[in-house]
Order: C-alpha cells, then structure tokens, then sequence
C-alpha cells in the first residue's frame, strides 16, 4: 500500500510561483512513474506532468510546457512540481498519482485508470 500526500498549495497571484510536493510512504516509490493531475470546477480531472521512476523523462500537457518542471527525490520518497508563471486558468485542486511500473517510461501521460494510488489533493488558486 502507497499513501500519497500532497502540499504546497495555497493562493497567489497571475506570474507567480509555487512549488507543489508529493511525499509518498513505502519503499517502492523508486519503481514508481509519478503524475501530477488536475481538476477545476466543472471539469475532467487533466493529467499535467509524468516523471519517470528514474527521473530521467518527463511530459506535460501542452498548456503548462514552459512553465510547469517535475522532479523527484527518491531518497525522499518526494516527487515536485514547480509551477511559474502561473496563470489564472490554472486555478484548480493538484493531485499526485503513482503507476507502479519500472517500465512505465512517461512517455506520455497515462490515462487515470491506469494509476493505482492518489492523493487527497492540493488546491491551487490563481488570482488575475
């Protein structure tokens, strides 16, 4: 069993910045693609980032190439989202998600039913 739990969120302003962390418990972390996704009101839950377990790939969705870095510290058992220029459109509560998959190389961003632990979330607020 893996417990993810994030932190970081909080309000800021349009150009500003936040990091978002994911710590996760148990040792398997390290074999684990992480995501982070995101679900505004009204709206399907978007995937934003995947990294892979080495941290060697990432990908993002289109609209946050730029301006959104993922990152990971296995010793941590902590995965990052560093998040800059934000915009009010990214307003919207952050999850994480592990696939417990070695292989799952990120090379694009999995579908939700292919994760099999998240997290509570993280809202994030953007203010014009």
């Amino acid at each position: 069993q893996v417990q993810l739990v994030e932190s970081g969120g909080g309000l800021v302003q349009a150009g500003g910045s936040l990091r978002l962390s994911c710590a996760a418990s148990g040792s398997i972390f390290s074999i684990a693609a992480m995501s982070w996704y995101r679900q505004a009101p009204g709206k399907e839950r978007e995937g934003v980032s995947c990294i892979s377990s080495s941290g060697g790939r990432t990908n993002y969705v289109d609209s946050v190439k730029g301006r959104f870095t993922a990152s990971r510290d296995n010793a941590k058992n902590t995965v990052y989202l560093q998040m800059s220029r934000l915009k009010p459109e990214d307003t919207a509560v952050y999850y994480c998600a592990a696939l417990m998959d070695s292989f799952a190389t990120c090379a694009r961003i999995y579908d939700v039913s292919e994760y099999e632990y998240w997290g509570q979330g993280t809202q994030v607020t953007v203010s014009s």
